[in-house]
């Protein structure tokens, strides 16, 4: 077994077929083939069921995902380790972050960071949710995670977490119209509104349910997936949208009437990694974000 071998069989989970893994690795179809069959020879287990062009783990080859990733983990690590003795030249961070905190507080982080290390490439990966967030660090698809959860939420397993801000709830509208006068708005005064919501299992979709049930006559007008169109509909007068603090700075840049939200929701925002040592990029963001 070697890390080519594992490389090859992670690339193959990943795409769901050898035809689509050897196009990503850029390598030749029978080379992974042959890999494959080399790693189950020294395993002495068949990895997945050929079914046809489909491939299907099998008990064996869901045991090794785990342990293969935490090789190519360490195998990036040592590499990236031994790169940043001379300091942080080159490399790739990969954080994953909830819609609404990639607006803020992780577009400042990464500005900051970019002016100490601007050789290092960054890449945000999208995550509806913590558990979302909490998925891609175990897996190994981000190495840096930014969650934001209700205070009395449990703590993600196996992970280890730096607060970064407490965030409170906003309401927009297109202009100073489509809201109520007064700053903060009660929910109970966004009566027969039109609402822009965000999909189930967020902070943002919980506090426009309370609104739902606090504002006589209100509905939900739009129910969307793509937090970043939450925005552009509010502009177009499509409704409201009760949004997370961190929108204020964009949507009154954008033209959009803000008002904070009159609720006792918040958001605890925190920087999340796996347990253990992080790569020299890792942990140098996670210094500067602890510093702040």
């Amino acid at each position: 077994m070697d890390a080519r071998q594992l490389r090859y069989f992670l690339a193959v989970v990943d795409a769901g077929s050898v035809h689509r893994a050897a196009e990503l690795l850029f390598v030749a179809q029978p080379s992974v083939s042959q890999s494959l069959r080399a790693l189950e020879r020294d395993l002495g287990s068949l990895l997945f069921h050929r079914t046809g062009r489909r491939l299907v783990l099998t008990a064996a080859g869901h045991a090794l995902v785990a342990p293969a990733r935490e090789v190519m983990r360490g195998l990036d690590l040592a590499r990236a380790t031994v790169e940043a003795v001379d300091g942080l030249l080159g490399g790739e961070l990969v954080i994953a972050s909830m819609p609404s905190q990639s607006v803020s507080p992780l577009t400042d982080l990464i500005a900051a960071f970019t002016v100490a290390n601007p050789r290092v490439r960054i890449s945000v990966r999208a995550a509806s949710t913590p558990a979302d967030v909490g998925k891609m660090l175990t897996t190994g698809d981000a190495e840096l995670g930014v969650v934001a959860a209700s205070p009395t939420a449990a703590s993600l397993p196996g992970l280890a977490a730096l607060h970064l801000e407490i965030q409170r709830f906003a309401v927009l509208g297109r202009d100073d119209a489509a809201l109520p006068a007064g700053d903060p708005v009660r929910p109970a005064e966004l009566a027969g509104a039109a609402l822009i919501v965000g999909q189930q299992g967020t902070g943002m979709r919980a506090v426009a349910d309370g609104v739902l049930r606090e504002a006589p006559g209100s509905r939900f007008a739009v129910e969307v997936e793509h937090r970043e169109a939450v925005l552009p509909l509010v502009l177009a007068g499509v409704g409201i949208a009760v949004v997370s603090d961190s929108w204020r700075v964009l949507a009154e840049a954008a033209g959009a009437a803000v008002r904070a939200l009159d609720c006792p929701d918040s958001l605890v925002v925190s920087l999340v990694s796996r347990q253990g040592r992080l790569s020299p990029a890792a942990a140098a963001f996670h210094e500067l974000a602890a510093s702040g």
